[in-house]
């Protein structure tokens, strides 16, 4: 057997030459139940592996990010939106000299709690359930609780801490830090919006909804009058703007930052995007609506008709049917309601 003086401490070691501000794998603050470690991984690349084989990644691929069933197969999901955030996450933390296996595993993670049909569904359950809703806070649900038959996944303190912190309300601004206990989780906060951003504007434009020219002008002539030109520009402001003003070189509290001009104008196009397409109300949202309204009525009056799964949770029968909702694709959740026609 090979020698185990093993790969997994050799990669720990390897991570003594990353940034002082960077979040080592071997001084994690743990997970919720011991176990031993992997001789071949550290622990946040293994958390990234049980993110990625974990059936609430798989059912990303079927899952809306904006459009609801859209007629084109280039429209975005969220499965490749998680992608597009884990590419640019480890883009910058690599620029940086941060973990770039922390970065990965939280982006991959950071949306498993996401409704069917976008940010439509995510509305609708905050509206009916008592407590509120948010994908964030299910998503840490979904790896802490729902996975695993109930068991979880068991992911360190750091991944958990990226994966609620990542998401912004309309009233954030992009270059808040949420409160994000690590570096690595503030540059997936980023490159969250930095990915949302420029998706949405190419799939509102494939749906005949905007224009190039519609863009804002004060934000297109900073940020760049193209898909990769904007994404250039916001990564390497980013990268600029840490390593200068927050402390990654010199002796001050480090932080992830963008430049006063390019941050401007990311919320600019922010902005843009929630007036002219986000809160855009057509047939197929409203559709959505009310499926998740119509499920959600029925399951609460017939608990006993949900999967053995979600009944073995212990929890209230409100919230067993906001997680066994949440869970579901969009395709999954038009198919329930249309052989219910009588709920």
């Amino acid at each position: 057997m090979i020698s185990q003086l093993n790969i997994r401490q050799r990669t720990e070691e390897k991570e003594t030459d990353l940034s002082r501000y960077a979040a080592k794998s071997a001084l994690s603050r743990g997970r919720p139940g011991g176990e031993e470690r992997c001789p071949v991984r550290t622990a946040f690349q293994r958390d990234r592996d049980r993110i990625i084989h974990s059936n609430s990644f798989r059912r990303l691929k079927h899952k809306t990010q904006v459009f609801i069933a859209p007629q084109g197969d280039h429209y975005v999901t969220r499965l490749t939106h998680t992608l597009e955030v884990s590419q640019l996450a480890r883009t910058i933390s690599r620029a940086l000299n941060l973990n770039e296996d922390l970065a990965e595993a939280i982006s991959l993670g950071h949306d498993l709690g996401h409704t069917p049909f976008g940010h439509v569904g995510e509305e609708v359950l905050n509206e009916l359930y008592r407590t509120g809703f948010r994908h964030n806070e299910q998503s840490l649900r979904v790896v802490e609780r729902l996975e695993k038959g109930g068991r979880g996944l068991n992911l360190t303190w750091e991944v958990r801490d990226g994966i609620l912190n990542h998401s912004k309300t309309r009233a954030d601004i992009i270059g808040e830090s949420g409160g994000t206990g690590t570096l690595e989780g503030q540059v997936c906060r980023l490159a969250d919006a930095l990915a949302y951003i420029n998706h949405d504007i190419g799939d509102a434009i494939r749906a005949g909804i905007i224009t190039d020219s519609d863009l804002p002008q004060e934000a297109t002539a900073v940020l760049g009058s193209g898909h990769s030109q904007r994404i250039n520009t916001m990564v390497c402001d980013i990268i600029e703007s840490s390593w200068a003003a927050s402390g990654l070189v010199e002796d001050a509290s480090p932080a992830i930052v963008m430049g006063r001009r390019v941050l401007d104008a990311s919320n600019r196009l922010r902005d843009f995007l929630f007036e002219k397409v986000y809160l855009k109300r057509d047939e197929k949202a409203e559709e959505a609506r009310e499926v998740v309204r119509r499920l959600y009525k029925h399951f609460v009056t017939h608990e006993e008709r949900l999967p053995p799964e979600y009944l073995a949770t212990g929890d209230e029968t409100e919230r067993r049917v906001v997680d066994y909702i949440a869970g579901m694709t969009d395709g999954y959740a038009l198919r329930l309601a249309e052989s219910r026609k009588s709920f």
